[in-house]
């Protein structure tokens, strides 16, 4: 189905991995457009309660952008790639409802570490190394880079490592509070299941919602305090929310139906 990309399904974890371990899992086009489509996919999978992404090989998540794609693009085509590749993907990926978990295995540079970042939290392995090098390229990031990085970092980290183009390291990345967990790399997957496996034993309605309300915090011109207080009110009409107080107050454990 896919030419650039594998897809896994097992007990409600759908693993997306990026194949092309010959360019480094660089991201061109195609790969994300076939990203796309299996982000989509696995989110509109009832049975799929959490997605984890990866690179496969040991060497790299995603070494960046396919730069051979771009490099004769005229100032039209430039804004056009960022816009179309923000919205089909690292946009789409961070307002999904289903859990996004990053499985940094090695480097993620560029568009790499923009769509780890566009993940809802990531994991990294301990020879993972993160950055954003655009502008020893002459350009900058475009697929959200320059807002992501300093939300979640500061501005003045984030700056740096913008205006050096140099990597950190796992332990560095770790420490900013750009990762959550640092890890041997054959430990990583292993993790993100354990972590997917604990988000799944709660109301995946409840999730989405708490994404929503907590992506609001970000969003210029919305108050993300009433976007709580709307999704809070909402769950009082599903039926996980019934079954979770109905399970407390019988002293058992919630089989939540998801809806």
């Amino acid at each position: 189905m896919y030419t650039n990309i594998l897809t896994a399904k097992n007990n409600g974890i759908t693993t997306i991995t990026i194949n092309r371990p010959s360019k480094l899992n660089a991201l061109n086009k195609e790969t994300i457009q076939e990203l796309h489509t299996a982000f989509k996919t696995a989110n509109e999978d009832v049975a799929t309660k959490v997605i984890i992404i990866t690179g496969s090989g040991e060497k790299a998540f995603v070494a960046g952008a396919d730069i051979s794609e771009f490099a004769d693009f005229s100032v039209e085509e430039g804004g056009k790639l960022a816009a179309q590749g923000q919205a089909l993907l690292f946009d789409f990926v961070a307002n999904l409802s289903t859990p996004v978990i990053a499985a940094v295995n090695g480097f993620a540079l560029g568009g790499g570490l923009e769509l780890a970042m566009a993940a809802h939290f990531r994991i990294a392995s301990d020879n993972a190394r993160m950055g954003l090098p655009e502008v020893s390229l002459g350009v900058i990031p475009g697929y959200g880079g320059t807002q992501r990085l300093p939300q979640l970092i500061g501005k003045g980290r984030a700056m740096e490592l913008v205006m050096t183009a140099e990597m950190i390291d796992a332990a560095t990345a770790l420490q900013y509070g750009l990762t959550n967990h640092v890890v041997a790399q054959e430990e990583l997957i292993p993790l993100a299941e354990k972590i997917a496996s604990k988000i799944m034993k709660n109301s995946s309605v409840a999730i989405g919602a708490a994404i929503r309300a907590v992506n609001a915090c970000f969003e210029d011109g919305v108050n993300g305090f009433e976007a709580e207080i709307n999704e809070f009110g909402n769950c009082f009409g599903t039926e996980d929310f019934k079954e979770g107080t109905t399970a407390f107050l019988e002293k058992r454990k919630a089989v939540f139906p998801g809806k």
